[in-house]
């Protein structure tokens, strides 16, 4: 069938045969399907939607656009890790070395930042020396080695999707849950692993900023993954403060190396015990959840996580000293204080607004971005009168677009005179 009558049907709601949707996505790699009639139909989608059936053969056309990693010699059930994206997340620095020093594989394709959120491969990189473009051979060897590898995803890897998605940014065709999940999924099915826990983040500072629609997604990704044969496990947690205390990619490795030290905050601590549970789950480690978040606690406190981190930051070529002593990540930065000049209760603090302080002020920061972060002193339910909030370190030369960054992260406090009922940090469950 013709591309025009593919997105024809498409536009007047009707629904796609597997062979019509690889037709589209083939031809779009090859260029036989150009920007503008692959743009068309991404808006059809956004606007009519896709059943299930459509999704998962979506995702499985862009899988078979590019390689698809093949993990099956090393022992074990391998599970994966994915994070929707938030404020603060550095939970895949802290919850796959954990899994894989207690003796499940973990083969990880991670990201870099996307629009006001952070991304894994920033923060690895921060480790001097550490190189991430590891390559399907070496990143099988790796894994297969010493259990764990954390790279960015190959060029061979899913060409389809990067295509679509930088056309999908240019065309406001980004939110649609068809279109998110096929792109999340293709990335981990081609990846290899057998098994996969997915983070879906909700809330002002998530991509899905209401828990229905990040129920959706999750509930979607999971039916693709179990279509193709995966067990899938995905958490649905709210993003509507950051996670943690450190925001930035210095700062968040230092908070993650703590946490792995048996120290770290307690909702960092909360998520990354509950998702490192479910991965001991799937990987057949753990009896329940209760077992895995009780090996996933002592896994903590007794640092083996924080050694497997620092092997895996070894073979990739880093340099052990800021794992050894995260503060010379932040060591010889300025510092500024951000205070709350209102007295009472912060009852919200608005997650997106800051992940945009922090992006406007790495910018301005060039080729020291990385060293931007923010150390939050106070958070939801915390007491705000006369007090300083948090602390921006950026380096010399940034001075101007810190105070810009200061007044936004200000702005972000909300103060109110009583604290806010606190729910459930995990808000929903979803497994095949």
């Amino acid at each position: 069938m013709p591309i025009t009558e593919i997105i024809a049907r498409k536009r007047d709601r009707g629904e796609l045969s597997a062979a019509e949707i690889a037709a589209a996505v083939s031809g779009f790699v090859r260029g036989d399907v150009s920007d503008g009639q692959m743009a068309a139909l991404l808006m059809a989608i956004v606007l009519n939607g896709m059943n299930d059936r459509e999704c998962a053969d979506l995702t499985t056309a862009m899988v078979d656009s590019g390689e698809r990693l093949d993990l099956s010699a090393i022992p074990g059930t391998k599970v994966d890790k994915h994070s929707t994206g938030g404020v603060g997340d550095k939970t895949t620095l802290v919850v796959a070395p954990l899994v894989a020093a207690l003796g499940v594989p973990v083969p990880k394709m991670s990201g870099r930042a996307l629009g006001h959120t952070g991304g894994t491969i920033d923060k690895l990189e921060v480790i001097r020396g550490l190189r991430t473009d590891l390559g399907p051979e070496r990143f099988v060897a790796q894994v297969s080695k010493i259990g764990i590898a954390i790279a960015a995803q190959s060029a061979t890897l899913v060409p389809a999707d990067k295509r679509i998605y930088a056309l999908r940014d240019e065309t406001a065709t980004v939110e649609s849950i068809p279109l998110i999940a096929s792109s999340v999924m293709s990335k981990k099915l081609a990846a290899g692993a057998d098994a996969i826990v997915l983070d879906v983040k909700a809330g002002g500072g998530a991509f899905m900023t209401d828990l229905e629609s990040a129920s959706d997604l999750a509930r979607v990704m999971v039916d693709i993954g179990a279509r193709h044969g995966k067990r899938m496990v995905a958490v649905v947690t709210r993003m509507d403060q950051p996670l943690g205390r450190a925001v930035g990619d210095a700062v968040e490795l230092a908070e993650a190396v703590a946490t792995l030290g048996g120290g770290g905050p307690p909702d960092l601590v909360e998520l990354c015990e509950v998702l490192a549970a479910h991965m001991l789950v799937l990987g057949g480690v753990a009896a329940s959840l209760e077992d895995g978040r009780a090996r996933a606690r002592q896994g903590l406190r007794s640092g083996v996580g924080r050694a497997k981190l620092k092997e895996m930051a070894l073979a990739q070529g880093g340099g052990p000293a800021s794992l050894d002593d995260p503060d010379l990540l932040t060591r010889g930065l300025e510092q500024m204080p951000v205070h709350l000049d209102r007295s009472g209760i912060v009852v919200r603090l608005d997650a997106r607004q800051i992940g945009f302080a922090l992006r406007q002020l790495k910018t301005a920061a060039g080729e020291k971005r990385c060293c931007c972060g923010l150390l939050l002193h106070t958070k939801v339910g915390d007491a705000a009168g006369g007090s300083e909030g948090a602390t921006l370190l950026y380096p010399a030369g940034a001075r101007d677009a810190a105070l810009a960054a200061v007044n936004r992260v200000r702005a972000a406090y909300h103060i109110g005179a009583a604290a806010p009922p606190r729910p459930p940090l995990v808000a929903a469950t979803f497994a095949s």
